[in-house]
C-alpha cells in the first residue's frame, strides 16, 4: 500500500465534504428505496485516484447520519467502501460505474426492505426485489450518466491528468 501524501489527504477531505453536502442539500430523494443520489457519480473517482476512496467513504457516512435508516450509516458506507475498492480495480472506464450500482443495488437494497418489511418475513424478498431495482436505476443514473461524464472529462483537464497513473492513462488511450 502506498503512502497518503498531504495531498492526498487534502483530495480525500475535499470530496467527502463535497458528498456529503450534495447528498444533505439536494432536494431530491436520498434516503429510501426510490433515491436518486447524485454525489454517488463521485464514486467513479478511484478509477483514476485510489485517495478519492477514504474521502468518498467519510462523505457517505456523514451523509448517512442525516438518513431516516439507522443502519444506513453501516451498510450504505460499507456498499460505497466496497464499490469504491472495486472501482480502484476495474479494467476499463466502461466498467468503472458498475460497481457503485451492484454494491448499492444488492447492500442498501436489502437494508431499505428489511426496514420496509420488518425484518426478514415472507414481505422481505418482494421488497428486496423493488428496492435492488429503484436502488440499482438510480444509481445506474448517477454513475453512468454522470460518473461517465467524470471519467472522460478528467483526463482531459490537464490538472487532474497529472495525478492520473500512466498505466490508467494507457488503459484509456487503448479503449
Amino acid at each position: 500500500m502506498s503512502k497518503f501524501t498531504t495531498r492526498d489527504v487534502t483530495f480525500a477531505a475535499i470530496l467527502a465534504a463535497v458528498y456529503a453536502v450534495l447528498t444533505v442539500t439536494l432536494p431530491i430523494p436520498q434516503y429510501a428505496g426510490v433515491q436518486a443520489r447524485l454525489s454517488e457519480a463521485l464514486t467513479v473517482l478511484p478509477f483514476f485516484f485510489p485517495a478519492a476512496t477514504p474521502g468518498l467513504v467519510v462523505g457517505c457516512f456523514i451523509a448517512n447520519l442525516f438518513s431516516p435508516y439507522s443502519l444506513d450509516i453501516i451498510f450504505g458506507t460499507a456498499a460505497t467502501l466496497f464499490a469504491c475498492l472495486l472501482t480502484q480495480r476495474m479494467p476499463s472506464r466502461w466498467l468503472a460505474p458498475l460497481p457503485p450500482v451492484l454494491c448499492n443495488a444488492v447492500i442498501v437494497g436489502a437494508e431499505c426492505a428489511w426496514y420496509q418489511a420488518g425484518g426478514f418475513g415472507p414481505a422481505f424478498w418482494p421488497a428486496y426485489a423493488f428496492n435492488a431495482f429503484t436502488v440499482g436505476f438510480g444509481e445506474l443514473l448517477a454513475c453512468y450518466v454522470l460518473g461517465s461524464v467524470l471519467i472522460r472529462a478528467l483526463p482531459r483537464i490537464s490538472f487532474f491528468r497529472a495525478y492520473i497513473s500512466q498505466r490508467r492513462l494507457e488503459q484509456l488511450a487503448q479503449g
